[in-house]
């Protein structure tokens, strides 16, 4: 298929062959699981379950709030051992509301948990629902609820369903490996999210320095394309023990059932330009559509959306096995790792005991990052949990960080050449520095994507992601303070509106006592005179 070509952009490299072709591995069960309760974007979940409960696997133990949450669930069966605070997975290292769970050895599912046998049987809005129920969300790092995503048909005229397997952060082969080994099961969760949206096109983009990945997708389609050819719809793989489906020639004997509708699908693997960040989906839409999405504007806008590989496959495991999300493929690696591996890990394992399984560290990390080294965010202590959106793992050298002390701008330009969004970083930082933040935002700061090619590239090694990030975050706390503002203020203004009304009331109500006292007056005042004229007439003589 034709691409077009984006503007802006780097090279850096990959270091994707500490684990490229490295198969996932699953890890043993940690003696504790702490799950928080904020794992994506939205409400945070509210707890189901007490101290000392015992629950099973997939069961749910959290519910989520509003129209953007994620229910979260026990990634295995043991007691509860307690629900408070927990360092989380963030920059800032602060405690957030966790529950923890004692594993008991047996990894037993729940007894409710069951599948559809034929999930394009169902209304888009049950699959949507049952992929809320699972707790699905982006599993690229956005933690978007993946439900929200697929719900997009009521609101847009949707034309293609776009799979991002691109990966470009480098060290990260956390997709590729899954990609590799799960192909057909994939394959199948695509098929699933676009019988939801309601499309019939389906792109899978990949770097080219995933030719492996490339080839098991492709194949993948092959072996569907022959099904439709033999009016036949494959019988789905029998999961695992650890959730996973088997693929290729562990498939099961062709179930002798025509294809419905989703055998209408167009479904193609594009190979995609290696040059960061070709996993931004604005830039991806665009790369292999030709169409740029408004400013602020989603790709719906355009009639596209976007999910990545993992969340396709974690739609499989919900549809066809009714299975809710407590596991996720992590990539641990990086210079100080003594081991590099791919690892499947429950939700709530601290990074302490992946470090552990890879063997610890050759030598002294100058930094810890959970994510790729582009966009990733440093972590300051292991003993944090894996949460859904924890792709990777990363224990960086003090050579592989090469820290330099930041110089003043030289004007060079080479900022604004590297940006993929056709912005003027120097610009904006220079506004950021002397606190000019809304000349900033007017220079499109809000547009930044904190993709971090500009400073990948300036030669002064201004800190240029920290100062928008920073940025960023000021004009957030502002616009909140603005709302608070403005929100006390209608309050007020309400509270006064509500006095008065009360008042206004209270005067009413006492006219109106008193209009009835006058009136009640008159009329025995009225009564009164009519009677008096009675009493007072003579007595007629009788004869």
């Amino acid at each position: 298929m034709q691409l077009f070509r984006i503007r802006g952009g780097v090279h850096p490299d990959d270091r994707k062959d500490l684990t490229a072709g490295r198969a996932i591995e699953s890890l043993p069960m940690p003696r504790l699981l702490h799950i928080p309760l904020q794992q994506h974007i939205g409400a945070i979940a509210n707890p189901l379950v007490q101290r000392r409960q015992q629950v099973a696997k997939g069961e749910r133990i959290a519910h989520g709030q509003g129209a953007v949450s994620a229910p979260i669930h026990a990634p295995t069966s043991g007691r509860i051992a307690g629900l408070g605070l927990y360092p989380a997975n963030h920059p800032s290292g602060l405690s957030v509301r966790t529950i923890t769970l004692q594993p008991d050895g047996e990894d037993r599912w729940h007894e409710s948990i069951a599948g559809v046998p034929d999930p394009f049987a169902l209304a888009p809005a049950e699959v949507a629902q049952r992929v809320a129920d699972a707790g699905v969300v982006g599993m690229g790092g956005a933690t978007f609820p993946a439900a929200v995503k697929l719900s997009l048909a009521k609101r847009y005229r949707l034309t293609t369903l776009v799979i991002n397997g691109s990966e470009c952060e480098p060290y990260l082969t956390c997709d590729d490996q899954l990609m590799r080994e799960e192909a057909d099961a994939i394959l199948d969760g695509m098929r699933i999210m676009a019988h939801a949206l309601g499309v019939t096109r389906v792109i899978i983009g990949i770097e080219g320095n995933k030719p492996e990945a490339i080839a098991a997708m492709r194949q993948a389609i092959a072996r569907l394309d022959q099904a439709r050819f033999d009016g036949i719809e494959p019988e789905q793989p029998k999961p695992d023990q650890h959730g996973s489906g088997r693929t290729g020639s562990d498939w099961a004997e062709p179930n002798p059932k025509v294809a419905g509708r989703a055998s209408l699908m167009q479904l193609e693997v594009a190979t995609l330009p290696m040059r960061y960040p070709m996993g931004s989906e604005k830039h991806l839409v665009q790369t292999l559509t030709g169409r740029e999405t408004p400013a602020r504007g989603l790709t719906a806008d355009i009639g596209v959306v976007v999910h990545n590989p993992g969340t396709a496959f974690a739609v499989h495991e919900a549809l066809r096995f009714g299975r809710p999300l407590v596991s996720r493929v992590v990539t641990v690696t990086g210079g100080a790792v003594r081991s590099p591996r791919n690892l499947r890990v429950p939700i709530g394992t601290k990074v302490e005991d992946l470090v552990e399984y890879c063997g610890r560290f050759r030598e002294e990390p100058q930094r810890l990052v959970a994510g790729g080294p582009m966009m990733g965010q440093p972590l300051q202590e292991l003993r944090v949990p894996v949460m859904k959106g924890t792709n990777g793992i990363l224990a960086l050298t003090a050579a592989e960080v090469g820290s330099q002390t930041p110089a003043a701008c030289i004007r060079c330009g080479s900022c604004v050449d590297a940006c993929p969004c056709g912005l003027v970083p120097l610009t904006m930082a220079a506004q950021v520095r002397v606190g000019n933040l809304d000349a900033a935002a007017s220079a499109g700061l809000m547009d930044c994507i904190g993709c971090g090619s500009c400073a990948y590239v300036c030669p002064a090694h201004l800190p240029l992601v920290q100062f928008f990030a920073h940025a960023k975050g000021e004009l957030a706390a502002r616009g909140r303070a603005k709302q608070k503002q403005s929100a006390t203020k209608r309050l007020a203004e309400q509270r006064s509106a509500r006095l008065e009304a009360q008042k206004r009331a209270k005067r009413e109500a006492m006219a109106r006592r008193k209009r009835e006292a006058a009136a009640k007056q008159r009329a025995e005042e009225q009564a009164a005179s009519q009677a008096e004229p009675a009493r007072a007439a003579p007595v007629a003589e009788v004869d």
